[in-house]
């Protein structure tokens, strides 16, 4: 956990640059609160805010959202990214964990948390999230699976990037977790498959910055021997290497909480 962090911390200044920030979810989520008038909500590992913008801007006046994060370099790239887009209101800051939340409870319309949970002891962040919701409180949650994982340009052709990374889930191992928060309801399950494309020398740069934490699981002489394989599967397998076109895929569950279904159970 301290390498992921100290990673977070050297990459904090050029992570926009480095990962993509995806429209469908915010949408997704945009016609999931519409029923609301005012939304206090939490961005739970909100990193240097590449949602937490597109919240406020699709959510509007009625989102109050507190971004919540446990890195200060993060955070601060999180406050210059709000400046540089004219958010000057309606969001506050907290440094914290996700499994120990200084939050009221029954103080929140919403939580989010995109691509972190797998950084997260997900059992105590929902055992926290079904303690801050308010009654019929919305959870979403967006983030990719194992098998996902496996799919994407970085599975098939990195050498051990999908053996590596562990700490991600399969869709049948998180709908268990959810039911042993008996109080939070899974009502939904969207997928998302987006077309990508770049150059060699992008995904090249990609990797050197280690743009996913994956590569932090890889020792010195690993990654450089690895990298060098990519390069060579993607020679292989793609005519054109200014043109490299791949799919990535992404989940969300629309989870709710309900006193009510707990009493049921």
């Amino acid at each position: 956990m301290k390498s992921i962090h100290k990673h977070f911390s050297k990459i904090a200044h050029k992570y926009g640059d480095l990962r993509t920030g995806d429209l469908e979810p915010i949408l997704f989520i945009q016609k999931k609160v519409q029923n609301l008038t005012k939304i206090e909500a939490g961005d739970v590992g909100c990193g240097m805010g590449r949602y937490g913008v597109k919240l406020l801007k699709y959510l509007g006046e009625r989102l109050h959202l507190t971004c919540i994060d446990m890195n200060d370099d993060m955070l601060n790239e999180l406050t210059k990214n709000f400046n540089n887009d004219n958010i000057v209101k309606n969001f506050k800051i907290i440094k914290s964990l996700a499994e120990n939340l200084p939050l009221r409870t029954n103080s929140l319309d919403c939580i989010f948390t995109f691509n972190t949970i797998h950084h997260f002891k997900l059992i105590n962040f929902l055992k926290e999230t079904s303690r801050i919701l308010r009654n019929n409180g919305y959870l979403f949650i967006y983030t990719r699976l194992k098998s996902q994982n496996k799919r994407n340009i970085w599975g098939r052709f990195f050498p051990k990037f999908y053996e590596k990374e562990t700490r991600l889930y399969e869709l049948n191992e998180l709908i268990e977790l959810f039911k042993k928060t008996s109080i939070l309801r899974l009502e939904s399950i969207e997928y998302f498959k987006y077309k990508r494309k770049a150059k060699l020398e992008r995904l090249l740069t990609l990797a050197v910055n280690h743009h996913y934490s994956t590569f932090c699981l890889y020792n010195k002489k690993e990654f450089e021997e690895a990298l060098k394989e990519f390069q060579k599967n993607i020679v292989r397998n793609f005519k054109n290497t200014d043109r490299i076109i791949w799919n990535d895929e992404n989940i969300m569950f629309f989870i709710t909480k309900n006193k009510d279904h707990e009493q049921k159970i």
